[in-house]
């Protein structure tokens, strides 16, 4: 079952449908402000990028918005940033211990006390 997003002519407001089956469904009426046949718009899409590609693209240098932060795949990422500018393959130790940290953040702490 397809989610179409539908925004309101009047006022703007977007929202998501589900909707059950796949025929072109009828816009629905606008929860803010009533208006009737709301249309449908093209939603956002994410790109999935390989961690590859998301290491040969960092840049120690450049600013991050605040989800770069909080995804978790992106701990270690200056580490071997630095360890394939110096030439150095990682270890299996150090692989696992990346791997471990990406998949519990909170290991660490808890591993320290």
């Amino acid at each position: 079952m397809p989610i179409y997003e539908y925004k309101c002519p009047s006022c703007g407001n977007i929202v998501s449908v589900l909707v059950q089956g796949f025929g072109q469904s009828e816009g629905p009426d606008c929860e803010k402000c009533g208006t009737a046949g709301m249309k449908r718009i093209i939603s956002r899409v994410n790109y999935h990028q390989s961690h590859a590609d998301r290491l040969s693209s960092y840049d120690p240098k450049s600013r991050h918005s605040d989800s770069f932060y909080r995804d978790s795949r992106n701990i270690g990422l200056h580490a071997e940033h630095m360890l394939r500018k110096a030439g150095v393959k990682p270890t299996e130790e150090f692989k696992s211990k990346l791997e471990n940290l990406r998949s519990d953040p909170s290991r660490v702490i808890k591993d320290e006390e």
